[in-house]
């Protein structure tokens, strides 16, 4: 486990993991309007479906140096969203998510976008029914 803040007070050390740092940028992401979710990639999610578990972290890698962090956020918009709208918001989230709840300075927010989510044509359909 890597030490992403390491602070140490006159009562003890406290430590925050690059883990913790990750979920709570995934969380702050998941927030947006727009982002259907964060990406883990294929390896990922094939362990996901045979472990059933899941892990919100994944898709977000954390490199934290001498106080302050860079986060890559790999997300799934959601289609007919502005993506650069969008991911701007993601970084303003996430950064001030960060920085508020683990006093370390955020560098860097890279959003890397993955996959466009298309609705599916069931639902389309449902929608276009209720407003008629």
């Amino acid at each position: 486990m890597d030490e992403g803040l390491k602070k140490s007070e006159a009562v003890g050390v406290v430590k925050i993991s690059d883990e913790v740092v990750s979920v709570i940028a995934a969380l702050a992401a998941d927030e947006i309007e727009g982002i259907e979710e964060i990406n883990a990639g294929l390896a990922a999610g094939i362990s996901q479906i045979l472990g059933g578990k899941k892990n919100i972290s994944k898709g977000v890698k954390v490199n934290v140096n001498e106080g302050s962090a860079a986060i890559d956020l790999y997300v799934v918009v959601r289609y007919g969203i502005r993506i650069p709208e969008v991911c701007e918001k993601v970084q303003k989230n996430v950064m001030k998510t960060v920085e508020t709840i683990t006093g370390l300075r955020v560098s860097a927010v890279n959003v890397y976008v993955q996959n466009v989510s298309i609705p599916k044509i069931e639902e389309k359909n449902s929608k276009e029914e209720k407003e008629d």
